[in-house]
């Protein structure tokens, strides 16, 4: 049966970017007879150019027939200045996480041997770093309703966002949480801030009732401030981490940056049928576009992690991941990730080295 793939190019670097993780699976699709069909779509700025709406109804259209999404990255200063936010594109992005309900974000923090010079932390401190970050994507204050800006009786303008996790949320990323811990080393961190948030008193009981459904994994709770402190003072203490939507986007991005470059780190957002939009870590970044240079390795494995995940290609799925990894063995480095004595090399020079590893694997 086919499988059809819907890639979304997005803003700024993504089209760059994309067009170098295609290259690779197309010679995946080649090399392990993969039967995928690929799809375009606009989302973000582009389809605003375009549609007038960062999420056009044909690309929702699309997205929700296909069995997997490759998305670049959105938004950028040009759109910065719309006068109806609802039409910039971060919101064609929310639109496809809550429309499609891919509520669970897998991001891990991996730190490549061959990099590990690269990382702002000292290489003792981060060397065999594997964290795995599941935030829950689709709930807490980024959706939260009654949200706004309002003028106050005195004149004063006031805005006001609500933080709202109901029981059946916190239960689902619970469970992706716990499963995904049994499968690597077996302990969970749940981070929240209980000690001042109600809606986090409710995430911390939750947490501690799904855990009786999986007594091989270790549970134990920690105060976002302390998890972001100690994310940089000792990260390997930490296995599998699982926080809500806002959390999540601040330690995720705290924990791309302990690998060295956030250029070089995937991310899976999964519904319940762990149908996925896969997507890298980073941003637009519309101050490199069109330059050449950026990485686009953490796209590359995103879709590396599409064909493990959504499309039950683990065989294909490893070699493009190892690919990646001989390349960096090569020496061949992006700007991002350069250091002396290396091989400084453009976005399509450094897809071009992992299609030709992949070919003559």
């Amino acid at each position: 049966m086919t499988q059809n793939v819907l890639i979304l190019p997005g803003d700024g670097i993504g089209p760059e970017i994309v067009t170098e993780a295609v290259k690779v699976l197309e010679t995946a699709k080649q090399k392990f007879n993969l039967n995928i069909e690929l799809d375009n779509a606009l989302v973000g700025g582009a389809a605003y150019d375009e549609f007038g709406t960062p999420l056009p109804e044909v690309t929702m259209q699309k997205a929700e027939k296909a069995d997997a999404i490759l998305l670049g990255a959105v938004g950028g200063p040009k759109w910065d200045e719309l006068d109806d936010r609802e039409l910039r594109p971060e919101k064609g992005l929310l639109g496809l996480r809550s429309g499609l309900e891919l509520f669970g974000n897998l991001r891990p923090a991996i730190l490549y041997p061959q990099l590990a010079d690269a990382s702002s932390l000292k290489p003792e401190v981060v060397s065999g770093l594997d964290i795995l970050i599941v935030r829950e994507l689709t709930g807490g204050i980024y959706f939260g309703q009654p949200r706004g800006i309002r003028e106050l009786e005195n004149g004063e303008r006031q805005g006001y966002n609500t933080y709202v996790y109901s029981e059946s949320e916190i239960r689902r990323i619970a469970k992706v949480a716990f499963e995904s811990a049994q499968k690597r080393g077996k302990k969970l961190c749940s981070v929240d801030k209980a000690n001042v948030l109600e809606v986090t008193v409710l995430w911390r009981e939750i947490m501690n009732e799904v855990a009786k459904d999986y007594p091989d994994v270790e549970l134990s709770h920690m105060y976002v401030d302390n998890a972001a402190m100690q994310l940089v003072r000792a990260p390997k203490q930490f296995d599998v981490m699982v926080t809500g939507n806002m959390f999540g986007d601040i330690l995720s991005d705290a924990a791309a940056m302990l690998t060295g470059s956030i250029g070089m780190l995937p991310s899976a957002s999964l519904d319940k049928n762990n149908k996925g939009m896969y997507e890298p870590c980073h941003g637009s970044a519309p101050d490199i576009a069109g330059q050449g240079i950026a990485n686009p390795l953490a796209t590359i494995l995103s879709a590396a992690m599409m064909l493990r995940y959504s499309l039950n290609e683990s065989a294909a799925a490893d070699a493009i991941e190892q690919a990646v990894s001989n390349v960096l063995d090569q020496g061949l480095r992006t700007a991002d990730i350069y250091s002396d004595g290396m091989k400084k090399v453009s976005t399509a020079e450094m897809g071009e080295a992992v299609v030709a590893a992949l070919a003559n694997a």
